[in-house]
């Protein structure tokens, strides 16, 4: 393989990672939170967040991913008619798709990763009902 090809592959898998962060809930420093202490208040996210996993809810919703779909078959279309009018409807509608494709997922790299709004809710309302109070998600 080429290096540079590998440097950019790097590169792109970096902002990957990078845009993966999620985010978690921000607790209210109540009496719970005072008594108990900040571990404790982690350890309930966590184990709210995992309770939310197990109940069959998603952070995302698969966001991504399908963004990057969309993207990549509206770049295929306007390749398409791109190749059409320049002569090859098959090799303008490949590098529209990939162009398009790639433009979806670099906009949705730097795009907030917003936890799903039924998610949040669930692990708000765990979280209330051991008592503690999230004030937002960071």
């Amino acid at each position: 393989m080429d290096k540079r090809f590998q440097w950019v592959m790097g590169c792109a898998l970096v902002l990957v990672l990078a845009g993966c962060a999620s985010q978690k809930p921000v607790l209210y420093p109540n009496a719970t939170l005072n008594q108990r202490g900040q571990a404790a208040g982690d350890q309930a996210i966590q184990g709210c967040m995992h309770r939310a996993q197990a109940a069959g809810l998603d952070y995302s919703k698969g966001g991504t991913v399908r963004r990057t779909a969309e993207s990549g078959a509206v770049g295929g279309a306007g390749g398409a008619v791109a190749g059409a009018i320049y002569g090859s409807v098959g090799r303008g509608a490949a590098a529209g798709a990939a162009g398009g494709a790639t433009a979806g997922l670099i906009r949705s790299l730097f795009a907030r990763n917003d936890p799903a709004p039924v998610y949040r809710s669930y692990v708000n309302r765990c979280l209330a009902e051991q008592g503690y109070e999230p004030i937002g998600w960071n």
